[in-house]
């Protein structure tokens, strides 16, 4: 069962957890780009950079085949999960920035 895990092995499915998290590390406390602050906020940069690094080889290609851990091209799975991170926390703050104009008017 661990040996095809969302359509990919198991070494994919790790070497792309270790990129997001790199992804996630670098803007959630690098760049310091948050809407929650602490291990929540960080998490969830985690999984949308997970999602993003899954996404980033079928919609970026296959660059750099020199720079691939199997199947996975580590340069556009980076930058699709610096990507997802960054996104995911973007929605997130236009979200809260309505939400207050919103209950501000009210």
């Amino acid at each position: 069962m661990l040996g095809n895990l969302f359509g990919m092995s198991f070494a994919a499915f790790l070497t792309l957890a270790i990129i997001s998290l790199v992804a996630a590390l670098l803007v959630h406390y690098a760049i310091r780009y948050r809407v929650v602050e602490g291990f929540d906020g960080f998490l969830w940069k985690w999984v949308a950079g997970w999602a993003g690094a899954w996404l980033g080889s079928p919609v970026l290609g296959d660059w750099f085949h020199r720079v691939a851990i199997g199947h996975t091209y580590l340069i556009p799975a980076f930058l699709g999960a610096l990507v997802g991170a960054f996104v995911a926390s973007f929605i997130w703050k236009a979200e809260a920035q309505v939400l207050h104009a919103v209950r501000s008017t009210n």
